[in-house]
């Protein structure tokens, strides 16, 4: 399609190199939104031409080195931006993490992830909660037309908004089905062979940011509890894999633990290509989260036929539905909760299976429709801009 009739500029510039979340959020979607025919530029890092091309994108443009670092984004944000959107003939900005262009005759769509900012505002640091704070209600403030990843989410901006519900749209996340899927035994073992040392009766696998929300001290504290009766060669290590994030306390738990003799790592962040065999090979995957917009992890586990252990806040009721298994967010019931599934083999394979069934019903072709929507939305929206995709 020729650069005339790109109608939607999506800028995919904050998204880091390690693919989180979000990251992958932004490449799937863009994926099935080129599938379905809308009509698509995309501004990204130098690093990210290639992945964007290979996507379909026909136009895809790249953020000026200034705006590429931390410390610039913001202010390439508000005023590179929008010239570029006018330059690609696009009709729409879309801003997938929370911040977008004030000042601009394009119609503006941004996703807001979560409304834990505001629900637990203790579980983010000061400068970062206000800062949130500040873009989440400019978002109503100037009339931009919002995607959630979740109806949960959805009803949270609204309740600290009280925004047009019109203007809000909920888009189920989605999983790479090429990814995330049962792991064969062999992709298990090579797993479990690079793991030094090998844990001797499997593992119970985390996969997060390790951030304060993601309660990963009181996971490491209820393993702990929920091991010390065992022997040792009838304990599942304990995996925490994903990126460092700011939770001081979180190491600590484990270093303790360590030295109580108990098995926890700390992996790191990991390739995508094995996270389904940490998943999927699993004993369980726990996911004791204090308040998730969406919560991915709990998804792509289910997907990988894991028996999935998480809690009722917030969003998550709404992607594990009755297949997963529920705890409270204390160490002690994480604990019980814990036990209970290590004890009770068919359940988790009951549950594993019912996880990969439900699982099913998330797919990005479905988020990117509902993205779709959101574009028309704006376009027919009041003001200098109007028209359909």
């Amino acid at each position: 399609m020729s650069p005339e009739h790109l109608r939607v500029l999506f800028d995919a510039t904050a998204i880091p190199a390690d693919r989180g979340g979000v990251g992958r959020y932004v490449e799937n979607v863009v994926v099935e939104l080129v599938r379905s025919g809308v009509p698509l530029a995309v501004v990204c890092q130098p690093r990210d031409r290639a992945v964007f091309e290979a996507a379909g994108v026909t136009r895809v443009l790249e953020i000026a080195p200034w705006g590429g670092r931390a410390s610039g984004r913001l202010v390439w944000e508000q005023l590179v931006l929008p010239g570029l959107a006018r330059r690609a003939g696009a009709a729409v900005i879309h801003s997938p993490h929370y911040t977008f262009p004030l000042f601009t005759r394009r119609r503006r769509v941004v996703t807001v992830h979560d409304l834990t900012f505001f629900s637990a505002p203790e579980l983010h640091g000061r400068v970062k909660r206000v800062f949130f704070r500040t873009w989440i209600r400019a978002a109503k403030l100037f009339g931009v037309t919002v995607v959630t990843p979740s109806r949960t989410t959805a009803d949270e901006y609204l309740r600290v908004t009280h925004a047009d519900p019109a203007q809000v749209v909920a888009a189920p996340l989605g999983y790479d089905t090429e990814i995330f899927h049962p792991p064969t035994p062999a992709e298990i073992e090579r797993f479990a062979d690079g793991l030094d040392p090998r844990p001797a009766a499997g593992w119970i696998a985390f996969l997060g940011t390790v951030e304060p929300r993601k309660n990963v001290t009181a996971l490491v504290e209820g393993y702990v509890e929920a091991m010390r009766a065992r022997p040792l060669g009838a304990r599942p290590a304990l995996l925490l894999a994903g990126g460092s994030g700011w939770d001081a306390s979180a190491p600590v738990a484990v270093a303790r633990a360590i030295a109580a003799g108990f098995d926890v790592r700390m992996l790191g962040y990991l390739p995508l290509d094995e996270l389904r065999s940490l998943l999927g090979g699993s004993v369980l995957t726990a996911y004791p989260s204090l308040g998730e917009g969406f919560g991915l992890p709990v998804l792509e586990a289910m997907a990988c036929g894991s028996c999935v252990l998480t809690t009722r806040r917030l969003s998550l009721p709404e992607v594990g539905g009755d297949a997963v298994s529920y705890t409270d967010i204390d160490s002690a019931s994480i604990a019980e909760a814990l036990s209970a599934l290590v004890d009770d083999p068919s359940e988790r394979a009951r549950l594993g299976s019912a996880g990969r069934q439900r699982a099913a019903q998330f797919t990005w072709a479905a988020c990117a429709a509902r993205h779709r929507e959101a574009y028309e939305l704006a376009l027919a929206g009041s003001g200098p801009k109007r028209g359909t995709l």
